[in-house]
């Protein structure tokens, strides 16, 4: 029997809506997880779960990102490589699935749980202090060390090869007696405790696992505390903030690297 025009439309609407809804279950499992959890049900109390929402909404929400009507470092590098179709495909995913029961939680994507950095002892005789950043909102200070090979790379206008390792260490600005950070002569906030450490390093097959969207060549990041001990990050955050970086190195601070005393 000869199926009616109306009858047609609306199969080749409904395939086309399923190939979307898979389309996005596809890139939700690959990159979205690694945040919000496979299925929208996010991987830490900060971030926000996506199941069960609205399409419209999470398809407007991620419009915004891409076009920096509302600004996130980490969404934004998301969103810029998402297309039109790609967007309508994570909304209808996320809209099909179910509402996060109270208190639950997804396990990080194991390719970007567990850090492959170390921390690089002796690296204050061994790297070259290269650059400071003073940070008013939190008052605090950061200064900034690279190894040889990245130096030699970034002087010689290279792309920081592997082997490469950067750390910054965190530091609590000084205070004067009305909580402001003291400037020192150079001009940045006095460091006064060390709170913490940050780092980059990268190595060959480093990001063979991680996804295309997230993917900075071969760097790995990790943080430590002030006694030199790992503390658990979300390395997908790191990813997709330093992934608009990829002519720069993935570094905020090449320029300052370049020149390095």
């Amino acid at each position: 029997m000869k199926r009616s025009m109306a009858a047609m439309l609306t199969l080749l609407a409904c395939t086309a809506q399923a190939a979307d809804v898979e389309a996005g279950r596809a890139r939700a499992t690959a990159v979205c997880a690694a945040c919000h959890g496979a299925t929208g049900i996010s991987v830490g109390d900060s971030i926000p779960n996506l199941a069960g929402q609205r399409a419209p909404y999470l398809a407007s929400q991620l419009r915004a990102f891409k076009d920096g009507s509302r600004k996130s470092a980490v969404m934004s590098a998301i969103a810029t490589q998402l297309s039109a179709e790609e967007i309508a495909g994570l909304a209808a995913y996320f809209s099909a699935q179910a509402g996060a029961p109270a208190g639950a939680k997804s396990e990080p994507l194991a390719a970007l749980a567990a850090a492959r950095v170390v921390f690089p002892d002796g690296y204050r005789e061994r790297f070259t202090r290269y650059h400071t950043i003073s940070f008013p909102a939190t008052k605090q200070v950061r200064h900034y060390f690279a190894n040889a090979v990245a130096v030699q790379a970034a002087r010689e206008g290279r792309a920081l090869p592997d082997g490469s390792a950067v750390i910054a260490e965190v530091y609590a600005a000084r205070l004067d007696a009305d909580g402001k950070p003291v400037l020192g002569n150079d001009g940045y906030f006095v460091a006064d405790r060390l709170l913490a450490y940050s780092a980059m390093a990268r190595e060959a097959g480093w990001g063979a696992e991680v996804p295309d969207m997230l993917r900075n060549g071969n760097w790995s990041y990790a943080a430590f505390n002030a006694e030199r001990q790992p503390r658990s990050i979300n390395q997908a955050e790191c990813l997709a903030c330093h992934k608009p970086l990829e002519a720069s190195s993935y570094l905020f601070t090449l320029k300052e690297l370049a020149t390095a005393r």
